[in-house]
């Protein structure tokens, strides 16, 4: 009876050594946590005592050592004098990580659980330590003095550990929400370069429940000082904009309604998002979309769900899917994925209730969308009948300190005998005109749109280019919209009012042959003026010098993951174009003879050699399987993956937006403007970057189980592929 009482209790004092934070940090655990008794005490009394040693003597009596263990292996941690010894020791470099560039000993010994603390075990290494040093973090975060910590925990396999905190971890400190409950805080911009920057929300004409929402929220909270503005119908007028940069704010986004479980009273909430990075409070556009892809295979289908919906509604009330939700970039907009984002969301609900119906409102933004942004002036070449990322604007790009052209802006003021600031205010409101400015400044905002800022890919010409990026997605649009009409919508889909562009008629009706003969002629204006069969390679054409530029960029092989190119044409891009882009961590950007040299006078750009982004791996990876080169996309994704995880374990759990794919050692330090979000935490890292975390889950999935553990040793691929070479695989 004693044995049957006894296991259940045991069995409910188990903890998950890798359960979540709040799991694993919790007062419950604390209180509960079996109390292991020594080695020695567990050791058989039989097997002690009829040992023998070499020398024919019986062993001592007891075992006081923990080195070997019969169980896993757990320690007794005293958090704060712990987390200053290891500080003091092994953060050399006092940046509150530790790291391979750390000098410190990198051994800390730990009391074991089972002897109380009193026996030790040696911690070694630095990655051993850098966990040692996150957990202690998140304890402390949770206000712990005393833990009992796993030593699996501590040596997990990396690709598991960093798995498990993009899933449980950092997923959740990327989610916000807009409403009442942090409206103070969104609500605030850092780049109000105002002299009162306040909260303040500016609500669509088409969204009168939130501006009454948002308005109560003010004078229930007049500390709060929030300005709630209606924002005028016509909200892309380029002087509104500029104009709105002497009070800029928030724009809102969808919500729902809820009823409150306390009070029993309906309110609006905010539907969920994910941003970028850990500093931005926005919803952006293209990175929302590479961040779903890593969401929904780990089932945060809802949170994909709501971003859908919150682009419907910025559609339907702004026009666009926006760059961000922030009032000055109501002219901009950012590459499209909308269809395939949505598609892939149905996907997974379509058993549900309402699953059509979200189908249908997706499907009818995107085609909006389309026609009001992508294929009307200024964006559409009416020449070539491709589309350029050509957004509107007046004057200095107003989400940017105008300091920050002073080198491009104080020249025109010395000529015009003004100030620095006399001289910007008078050009923004067209008192004096500067042509060449003009030219500069409609460029600049076309980089930013092309979510590429910076490249010398398109500096000082983006406007003027059908690029490939712009046009394989909108190929995909085109075969998406076809698809949907044809087998969801019984080949008709007619558009409401609120879904029209300009000149439409309100329930005209869609069907898919004419979203089909969009899709061949965009494919034949692409084969006439971007595709190179000489080089094998898409490039962008400049409509003006109407010619291609020549300019090899990773954006090549985005017509693979839309379906454009033809299986000739993704076969000659395998052939000719990936050994140009494939290096050690993946794709690079651009190559480095299109990039030229680099100077003082000449400085790096994000997007150019040597750097990689996930989203460039992502679209490749996709193209490559579309069309069945699978060893190829296996190889790229264990390429920056191991270099993703080998960052990872070097450098304290460092994820960051953005990598030098040329360096085995340090990838993550890259010199170049805007710096390297997600490097910059302490003790732990919280968020890792959205779509690198997407990429990491996507990647993963990719890879059979092998090259899964051969990522877990840290295997580089050259070793990897030797090895399989040499078993013969």
């Amino acid at each position: 009876m004693s044995s049957q009482s006894f296991k259940p209790r045991r069995t409910s004092t188990v903890i998950d050594p890798y359960a979540a934070p709040h799991i694993y940090y919790s007062d419950s655990r604390a209180r509960n946590h079996a109390r292991s008794r020594t080695y020695s005490a567990v050791v058989d009394s039989n097997s002690v005592r009829n040992a023998t040693k070499a020398d024919g003597k019986f062993p001592g009596r007891r075992i006081s050592h923990d080195e070997i263990s019969l169980q896993p292996r757990r320690f007794l941690v005293q958090v704060e004098p712990t987390l200053k010894t290891l500080l003091s020791r092994e953060d050399t470099d006092s940046n509150y990580q530790i790291t391979i560039d750390d000098q410190g000993p990198k051994v800390l010994s730990l009391g074991t659980l089972a002897s109380n603390a009193h026996n030790k075990f040696d911690v070694r290494g630095t990655y051993m330590l850098s966990n040692l040093l996150q957990e202690l973090t998140i304890a402390q975060d949770y206000g712990r003095k005393t833990i009992v910590l796993d030593e699996a925990r501590l040596n997990e396999n990396p690709v598991n550990r960093l798995s498990r905190l993009i899933t449980y971890s950092f997923w959740d400190g990327l989610t916000r929400r807009i409403d009442g409950s942090n409206i103070e805080k969104v609500g605030r911009d850092p780049k109000d370069w105002t002299d009162d920057p306040r909260p303040r929300i500016y609500v669509p004409r088409g969204a009168p429940e939130q501006h009454e929402y948002y308005t109560r929220i003010a004078l229930e909270h007049p500390e709060m000082r929030l300005d709630v503005q209606w924002l005028q119908e016509d909200c892309g007028d380029d002087a509104y904009v500029r104009d709105l940069n002497d009070a800029p704010g928030l724009l809102a986004i969808a919500m729902e309604e809820h009823t409150d479980p306390i009070t029993g009273k309906k309110d609006l909430k905010g539907l969920p998002f994910v941003v970028p990075g850990g500093r931005f409070n926005e919803l952006y556009g293209w990175d929302s979309y590479m961040e779903s892809l890593g969401l929904l295979i780990n089932d945060r289908v809802d949170l994909v769900k709501s971003m859908v919906v919150h682009f419907c509604f910025c559609i339907k009330h702004y026009g666009k899917i926006l760059n961000a939700n922030r009032t000055y970039y109501l002219c901009r907009s950012q590459p499209p994925f909308l269809t395939d984002m949505a598609l892939r969301v149905y996907d997974r609900i379509r058993h549900e209730p309402g699953a059509l119906d979200f189908l249908r409102e997706a499907t009818l933004a995107a085609i909006k969308e389309y026609h009001s942004v992508w294929m009307s002036a200024p964006r559409l070449d009416p020449v070539t009948n491709l589309t350029r990322y050509r957004p509107g604007g007046l004057g200095v790009p107003p989400e940017t300190e105008a300091s920050h052209f002073e080198h491009v802006l104080q020249p025109y003021a010395d000529k015009h005998g003004m100030t620095f600031l006399e001289f910007v205010d008078a050009y923004n409101h067209q008192r004096v005109t500067e042509p060449e400015l003009d030219e500069y400044f409609l460029h600049d905002r076309a980089v930013r749109e092309s979510g590429h800022d910076t490249s010398y890919r398109l500096e000082k010409v983006a406007a003027n280019l059908a690029v490939v990026d712009i046009n394989a997605l909108l190929y995909k649009y085109e075969t998406d919209i076809g698809r949907i009409i044809r087998h969801y919508f019984r080949e008709k889909l007619e558009v409401p009012a609120e879904f029209c562009a300009k000149g439409q008629v309100p329930g005209h009706i869609e069907t898919p042959a004419v979203w089909e003969r969009r899709a061949r002629m965009r494919r034949l204006a692409v084969d006439k003026y971007l595709w190179d069969e000489e080089a094998g390679m898409y490039f962008d054409y400049d409509t003006v010098k109407q010619e291609r530029t020549g300019y090899e960029s990773a954006t090549t092989f985005w017509p693979m993951w839309s379906g454009l190119a033809t299986p000739r044409q993704a076969q000659v891009l395998v052939d000719q174009a990936l050994p140009k882009f494939e290096v050690f961590g993946g794709l690079v950007s651009g190559t480095e003879k299109s990039r030229g040299p680099v100077g003082l006078d000449r400085p790096n750009r994000q997007w150019d050699y040597p750097f990689g982004w996930a989203p460039q791996q992502i679209l490749a990876w996709v193209g490559l399987q579309r069309y069945g080169y699978d060893a190829e996309a296996q190889r790229l994704a264990y390429r920056w993956v191991y270099m993703v995880t080998k960052a990872f374990v070097d450098f304290n759990g460092v994820v960051v937006e953005k990598y030098d794919v040329t360096r085995p050692i340090d990838p993550h330090k890259v010199e170049a403007e805007y710096g390297n979000q997600g490097s910059d935490f302490k003790g732990v890292p919280r968020e890792g970057f959205g779509w690198v975390n997407a990429s990491y889950i996507y990647g993963l999935q990719m890879l059979p189980n092998h090259m899964r553990r051969a990522l877990g040793a840290l295997t580089t691929w050259d070793r990897f592929e030797k090895a399989t070479e040499d078993l013969g695989l």
